[in-house]
């Protein structure tokens, strides 16, 4: 039986092999034919390459155990892993961006299309598209945000793919205008991806509420001899969550039985909730003005 950080390492490395694949098709024949967009198309790729070993770094940092200096483990390195994703799409946008305003200003050489490179773009976007569906499904399988952020970032690669061939069709049929238009609309999903990422590692790294409260208190309430609860806090990532809390119970009950009590509440989160890796209860009886 393989343990989750065995199967995100796999559907990264899988992933690596195809983005490079596409990379390589596309620069080569950028070169080979003077394709300036297929050229960037390419190097927009192998920075999609260079995030996957960047993730592939990351999850393996990740899975670390607990140790003396991280007693919570090393789980955040994979959301860092996930954050240094934004920070590439950052880099591509920026390029998309030069690239457009180079095409608008007059700067950038007239593109000479044939039909093979038509050919080179539809191929690598099946791909891609190969690669979302894939690496969507195993990210929500393994719970894994690195991989639901990879495959958000290769979604900005089939709209780059797209653009480039409706480029690649404006030119063909005299109209180059559609180049830096493409690029420009490229530009905006590229930001807007690369935000949802950016939005989501901050979250984790900030240590925003995972689970609600009224949820850990629906099931804490269930418990026999339970009185209440608060003071109920989460962090963590979606798979991954670390929950402390104050539960009371009755004055009269004794130190080893409510000690006792504590540990079937701390089952009772668990098997509710099974990314919850630890739980922290603070004992302690009701408040004075409190009324059953």
């Amino acid at each position: 039986m393989t343990t989750r950080t065995e199967d995100v390492t796999r559907v990264l490395t899988r992933v690596l092999i195809l983005n490079l694949a596409v990379a390589i098709a596309k620069i080569a024949f950028g070169y080979a034919s003077g394709a300036i967009s297929i050229l960037s198309d390419g190097f927009h790729s192998l920075i999609d390459a260079t995030s996957n070993v960047v993730g592939l770094v990351g999850i393996r940092a990740a899975s670390r155990p607990a140790d003396e200096d991280h007693p919570y483990g090393h789980r955040k390195y994979e959301t860092v892993a996930a954050a240094a994703t934004a920070a590439f799409l950052l880099v591509v946008l920026f390029e998309v961006l030069r690239n457009a305003f180079n095409n608008l200003s007059g700067r950038s050489a007239p593109l000479t299309i044939s039909v093979s490179g038509f050919v080179v773009m539809a191929v690598t976007l099946v791909i891609n598209l190969v690669v979302v569906r894939y690496e969507t499904r195993k990210g929500k399988q393994l719970g894994s945000e690195l991989l639901l952020a990879d495959a958000m970032q290769t979604r900005g690669d089939i709209w780059t793919s797209i653009a480039v061939t409706v480029a690649l069709a404006g030119v063909w049929a005299g109209v180059p205008i559609l180049d830096p238009i493409a690029a420009l609309v490229v530009a905006g999903f590229i930001a807007r991806a690369g935000f949802e990422i950016a939005s989501s590692t901050a979250h984790i790294l900030s240590d925003r509420i995972v689970i609600s409260g009224a949820d850990i208190e629906q099931v804490v309430m269930t418990l026999p001899s339970v009185l209440g609860c608060h003071h109920i806090r989460t962090r963590g990532s979606v798979d991954h969550v670390f929950l402390d809390l104050h539960v009371w119970f009755p004055r009269d009950m004794s130190l080893e039985e409510a000690h006792a009590r504590s540990h079937d509440v701390k089952d009772a989160l668990m098997a509710r909730y099974p990314e919850i890796a630890d739980v922290v209860i603070h004992i302690e009886p009701p408040p004075a003005n409190w009324q059953p």
